[in-house]
Order: C-alpha cells, then sequence, then structure tokens
C-alpha cells in the first residue's frame, strides 16, 4: 500500500500516484490554504498577494492576535458573506480535482484540520472510501484511522481531545495506527520552519498505552526528525506531499520484513 498525507490541492502528483494500482491510503488536508513556502492558496487568491504576504509574515514571527486582527479587518472591509461564498467556490473547486485524481482507485481517505469532512465525503469517487474512527485489513495490515487536527481556529476539520480519544478507543490492537496530526514527541511535532508545535497528548498517549507496531502521520511540514520511536512502536511522518509528491510504500504483511520498513514512492 502507498501512504500520502498533506496533498494541499497537488492533484496532478496526486493521480501519478494513485495510478501505480496499489491500496493508496491520504491522511487528511486536501486542499490548499495558504502554502507557506510560497504564499500561494485559496488565501491568496481571493486576498491577493500583498495581504497574504503580510498575514503570513506576522503568523511567523508569532505574532498571532495580530494575524487574527488582520483577518477580522478584512472580513468587516470586504464582507463576510461574499467572502463565504468566494471560499466555497474555491474550496470545491479544490476538492473535485483532488477527488478525480483517486478516480479508479482503492482509496482510503481521512482528513485534516484544514479540510471540510463532510464536503469530501460528497466528493469522493466511487472505490475511495472515507474512513474516520474505524479499522479495515488492508494486504493483512489492520489499519485504524483517525483524522481530524488539532483545535486551533475551530475550523471543520480539527477535533477535541475527547473526541480524538473516542475514536481512537476503538483501535486498540490494530497493526498500524493513522492519523492526521503528530504525536507530541518534540522531535515530530515541531516545524523548524514554523516554530510552531503541533502534537497530540492524546496520541502519544494512545500509541505509549496498546503500542501499535506502526503509526504514519502528516500536517507537520518541515519536523526536525520524520521518524521515532515511542515504546515499541515506530511513528513516521509521512512527508509534505504537496512539496515532495512522494508517499510511503508498506509492503503486504504476508511479505517478510524488517519491523517499520516503509520506503519512498514517486
Amino acid at each position: 500500500m502507498l501512504i500520502v498525507a498533506d496533498v494541499h490541492g497537488e492533484a496532478a502528483a496526486l493521480r501519478k500516484v494513485a495510478a501505480v494500482g496499489e491500496p493508496l491510503l491520504v491522511l487528511g488536508d486536501l486542499i490548499n490554504m495558504i502554502d507557506y513556502r510560497t504564499n500561494e492558496g485559496i488565501v491568496r487568491d481571493i486576498t491577493g498577494g500583498d495581504f497574504v504576504d503580510a498575514y503570513v509574515s506576522a503568523r511567523a514571527a508569532g505574532r498571532w492576535a495580530t494575524a487574527q486582527q488582520m483577518w477580522r479587518d478584512f472580513r468587516q472591509a470586504h464582507g463576510a458573506d461574499e467572502l463565504h461564498r468566494r471560499f466555497n467556490e474555491e474550496v470545491e473547486a479544490q476538492y473535485l480535482a483532488v477527488c478525480a485524481a483517486l478516480t479508479g482507485t482503492e482509496a482510503y481517505v481521512t482528513y485534516g484540520n484544514v479540510d471540510r469532512p463532510e464536503l469530501m465525503k460528497r466528493m469522493l469517487p466511487r472505490g475511495a472510501k472515507f474512513v474516520d474512527g474505524e479499522v479495515i485489513e488492508i494486504e493483512g495490515w489492520t489499519v485504524g484511522f483517525a483524522g481530524g487536527g488539532l483545535m486551533s481556529l475551530n475550523t471543520p476539520g480539527e477535533v477535541d481531545d475527547e473526541t480524538m480519544a473516542t475514536k481512537l478507543e476503538a483501535m486498540a490492537g490494530v497493526d498500524v495506527l493513522c492519523t492526521h496530526v503528530a504525536p507530541s514527541v518534540p522531535e515530530l511535532a515541531g516545524d523548524v520552519i514554523s516554530g510552531r508545535d503541533k502534537g497530540s497528548n492524546v496520541v502519544k498517549a494512545h500509541i505509549e498505552t496498546h503500542q501499535p507496531e506502526l503509526h504514519f502521520f502528516g500536517d507537520i511540514h518541515q519536523p526536525k526528525a520524520t521518524t521515532w520511536r515511542i515504546g515499541n512502536t515506530i511513528s513516521s511522518n509521512v512527508g509534505y506531499f504537496r512539496a515532495t509528491g512522494r508517499g510511503l510504500r508498506l509492503a503486504p504483511r504476508s511479505v517478510p520484513q524488517r519491523s517499520g520498513s516503509a520506503t519512498p514512492v514517486s
């Protein structure tokens, strides 16, 4: 099977990986609001370059209150209803392109913090399954999926700790745990560019208690480390797909392998 995360609108590269013909796991963040490497994305398309450059600069400097106030001022000046309409149009267009890239593929898709889960679910093609709080056997592995990002802006793709813990309770004993969020291990959860730590204490606690063989996640685009051992569990960031166009391959369970052997594939 192939595993990707943080597609962020990169439909062409996703289509290429999907065409390999193996089961494909997509661990959230299908649409691109802002690519913090280039400031490209839906926000720039709607607000313009000057605003998004200043907004990103404020966030990068840790001036979160300033960035939030900038956004509130922009909404007031340009009309919240009109902005909401334009955002909906752009989001639907990106989902249409990204989900179409999965056509004809055995895909298992969960959601991340920037996603709109209900819209994603409606737009996935036949053969692609929306998964969240479920355990599925794939190529001899039992795989548990827990979608959603950490609470920050109260977006549809964010889940609180209680909700995440409830999902994870159904996954005790799986071979492979898949989440969008990182566990709260500083080396895995810290982004070296933004300086932010976005790890989940709940995910880490679940891994420490139940010790799945493997854990895969995304969300952190520029991590300090991509792989870490939590007890007996090997926890791996599958990579920032929008930037790399690559996923990880996990061989079928029936093939003898060293524990945790996942290899990149373009």
